[in-house]
């Protein structure tokens, strides 16, 4: 739960400076939030959800 509050927190971010840093307009970063709420509600969520954990896992598990 604490991994994915914190990736949505992170693209939140990142959209937000996109968008003001005028490198994003409205219109795309609307249709990628709606792209992101439909794709949660969609049957291939569980897959996306184990693939970043498990690539949280990964990078979690990097010694440096």
């Amino acid at each position: 739960m604490a991994i994915s509050l914190s990736v949505v927190v992170l693209l939140a971010v990142i959209l937000v400076i996109l968008i003001r840093g005028k490198h994003m307009k409205a219109g795309p970063a609307i249709i990628a939030v709606l792209f992101g709420f439909f794709l949660a509600s969609s049957s291939i969520a569980p897959d996306v959800n184990r693939f970043l954990n498990s690539l949280a896992d990964t990078i979690a598990g990097i010694k440096l």
